[in-house]
């Protein structure tokens, strides 16, 4: 057809040129016929009547979308990124639902692995997808939900035994700032830059525009109080902090780095469910032998994630070759820093910066790290001389051989329950499974492994101790747990005789082990075979997938033993 169309062309063209003589024939006849057959188009062929038509080849208009003009390139569907989001939401709906009906089935350990996939779903999502608020939204919402239907399922406990406390977690600080820009004032860089210039650091300390605004909005009252707060709690870690990150071969002032994320609060958790004092997310934990179970967290145990944390920048900084780098890949993931390396052509932080080719959180949040650095090693300037940081915490670590409740070890080392849930953050639920590693306070690590033989191991989740006090007997203890002497008796391994009776009596400061539960053991079937579970092996090597702060972790109001997500 191309081809008959452009024979006619030209002949149209060719009879338009020609003068009026040499459209006519034979002594000055018109050619009429001649030009009427050149231009009347051929009779269609029909079609046989048992032809069967043939389409053409699909055509996908996505193809060429970039190509369209702006007035029909808008109509075209959303780009790579956001279908990415819908899926990702759709995928967490669909495990959530599927959770949902197996716990109205009674299937709460499949319900729970489906909730984690929901949960995993959304929290592992890239920090710079364009529809980042509409899945921290959803990830808000998906967390009350699971929280209120697990809390449903749970078995009541018996009328004796009070109600296990819910986990509480805290906020993760950098958060509240990391997606802010801060004004700067003239005279206060040449400030900092004084301080600096007079300031020993292993980590170098540049005064870019950015660091004198966070210095400036930590000047406030508010911002001070921030960075106080961590000052303060810094005490409790700071020596152990500071020992292995020596060890590891880390600059000293990568402490700062645990203030920024979390304020020194081991339970801090971030909008992307990363969380502790180092905000590690699941996955890149489980990289670094920080192991999850429904029962326990490492990443909340202070000591074994500043390990896993040294660890990860270590292997940052071999692949960057730069701390600043390590620092942004630590918030982002190391592929959205290559990206930002690859786009640009500059291995250096603030040219990446300059160019936007970063996470907004993540463009600000070594400049946090250098403020709270510079703030730190001259507190004088800052108005924060006067702080006084807490006392650290020291403890001997035991491996208990069976499931046992913390409240059992805190009654058997004579301490608040309390001291032992600061010290174990990492215990989520109250009992600890068989094999687990717990601190104690110091000095008491022999004593508390010896006492709890005086409970057998079966019943370490179930029964309780405490001193017999002069003036007691066994009827008047056993009245107050609604127990009968015989079972008392019983417990502590004495003989009985036919009736309810006993002639077994303590004397005053013994143990007494009371066949009584403490709050949470009905939460305790099954710990240890769910434990087994979900062991996973560190990876030293392991490199950072995901983005963060997917990265957090707004921070969720209740706490689920199950914390999912994509940052660190």
């Amino acid at each position: 057809m191309k081809r008959l169309f452009g024979i006619r062309s030209w002949l149209l063209v060719a009879c338009l040129t020609l003068p009026p003589a040499a459209l006519c024939g034979p002594k000055g006849k018109p050619a009429a016929k001649i030009v009427a057959r050149s231009f009347v188009p051929p009779s269609p062929i029909p079609l046989a009547v048992d032809a069967v038509a043939i389409e053409g080849p699909g055509f996908d208009s996505r193809l060429l979308a970039k190509a369209l003009p702006l007035v029909f390139a808008a109509a075209m569907p959303a780009g790579p990124r956001a279908l990415e989001s819908e899926l990702r939401l759709r995928r967490a709906e669909e495990h959530f639902q599927q959770g949902k009906d197996l716990v109205a089935k009674g299937a709460m350990p499949a319900a729970r692995t489906e909730f984690d996939q929901a949960i995993e779903a959304i929290s592992g999502a890239s920090p710079i997808m364009p529809e980042r608020a509409r899945l921290i939204a959803r990830y808000r919402t998906l967390v009350e939900e699971i929280v209120g239907l697990e809390s449903k399922a749970l078995p009541k406990a018996d009328a004796s035994a009070e109600e296990p406390p819910s986990p509480v977690f805290d906020r993760a600080p950098v958060e509240q700032i990391a997606e802010t820009t801060f004004s700067i004032q003239p005279e206060l860089k040449g400030k900092v830059l004084d301080q600096v210039r007079s300031t020993v650091s292993q980590l170098r300390l540049e005064v870019e525009d950015p660091v004198v605004g966070f210095i400036n909005f930590f000047s406030t009252p508010y911002g001070r109080e921030i960075v106080a707060a961590g000052m303060r709690r810094s005490g409790r870690y700071a020596p152990m902090i500071r020992r292995i990150l020596d060890e590891e071969g880390l600059p000293p002032e990568m402490i700062y780095l645990a203030q920024a994320e979390s304020g020194f609060m081991p339970r801090a958790v971030s909008w992307a469910a990363a969380v502790g004092l180092w905000q590690f997310v699941q996955s890149r934990g489980r990289e670094y032998g920080l192991n999850q179970t429904a029962h326990t967290d490492d990443r909340l145990d202070p000591e074994k994630a500043t390990r896993a944390a040294a660890k990860h920048l270590r292997d940052l900084y071999h692949q960057f070759g730069d701390w600043y780098l390590a620092v942004a890949a630590y918030n982002c993931g190391p592929w959205a820093v290559e990206r930002g390396v690859q786009r640009t052509g500059y291995a250096d932080f603030w040219e990446l910066y300059k160019r936007n080719v970063l996470p907004r959180e993540t463009a600000n949040y070594l400049p946090i790290i250098l403020a709270l650095t510079i703030i730190a090693k001259n507190p004088k300037a800052y108005g924060l001389d006067g702080i006084t940081p807490d006392s650290p915490y020291e403890y001997d670590t035991i491996r208990i051989s069976a499931d046992t409740h913390l409240e059992l070890m805190a009654d058997l080392a004579e301490r608040p329950l309390k001291m032992f849930q600061e010290l174990n953050p990492s215990v989520i639920r109250l009992i600890a499974p068989a094999g687990y590693q717990i601190h104690v306070p110091k000095g008491m690590g022999k004593t508390v492994l010896a006492r709890l033989e005086f409970v057998p191991a079966a019943k370490r989740t179930q029964w309780r101790v405490r001193r017999f006090q002069a003036g007691e007997s066994v009827a008047t203890v056993a009245a107050q747990f609604r127990l009968t002497e015989q079972s008392v008796a019983l417990a502590n391994r004495q003989p009985i005789g036919g009736d309810s009776t006993s002639d077994w009596a303590p004397e005053p400061g013994d143990f007494v082990v009371i066949p009584a539960p403490y709050a949470g053991t009905t939460l305790a079937a099954g710990v240890s075979n769910r434990r087994g579970a979900q062991k996973s092996k560190a990876s030293a090597a392991g490199r950072r997938q995901s983005g963060g702060k997917p990265a957090a972790v707004a921070k969720k109001p209740a706490a689920t033993p199950r914390l999912t997500a994509t940052r660190r």
